[in-house]
């Protein structure tokens, strides 16, 4: 399991603090992705993982205001270390050429990826309100899987296609 907490005597605190870590951690893949591909207007992958970074971002903020509301600003006791490769898509995942297609497919990974945590979490958990919480995260990330794959559905063709570098193309041709 990639975290280092005993998921049997974890409190709701610690639930809390975990989600949201998790929550920041795919945020940051996903903006460095973002990043490292350019985001374009309205589609290719870079946007694919600008959209995804945002969705990370509002999950993570509303389990922070959670957490405040629940436990003030008592100082978290699960940092990043604790926690690697949770929810955030592989490192080697993305290629510079990648389709919107592809992308998705990256996303959807991700979020199954995170499923099977909440998944394996939620069986070891013993305290109930733990239990829920990881049942509530467990739910919205299968609530992110069926978003993802109703997306690629929708796709055109076009959006299964690689990009092309210009410049090699132009050298193909001998123009």
């Amino acid at each position: 399991m990639p975290a280092r907490v005993d998921f049997s005597t974890i409190t709701l605190m610690d639930t809390l603090d975990l989600a949201k870590l998790i929550e920041v951690e795919a945020y940051e893949r996903y903006t460095l992705f973002a990043r490292q591909l350019g985001v374009g207007l309205s589609s290719g992958a870079g946007s694919v993982f600008q959209s995804m970074a945002d969705n990370e971002k509002k999950h993570g903020d509303q389990l922070a205001a959670r957490r405040r509301e629940l436990f003030g600003d008592e100082p978290a006791r699960v940092t990043l270390d604790d926690i690697f490769d949770v929810e955030a898509p592989d490192v080697g995942a993305t290629r510079w050429d990648m389709s919107e297609f592809k992308a998705y497919q990256v996303a959807l990974a991700a979020e199954k990826k995170a499923y099977a945590f909440y998944d394996r979490a939620l069986r070891s958990a013993k305290i109930p309100e733990v239990k829920e919480m990881f049942e509530e995260l467990r739910a919205e990330e299968a609530e992110h899987v069926q978003m993802i794959e109703e997306i690629i559905k929708k796709l055109p063709p076009e959006a299964k296609l690689d990009v092309e570098d210009e410049d090699d193309t132009s050298m193909r041709m001998g123009y």
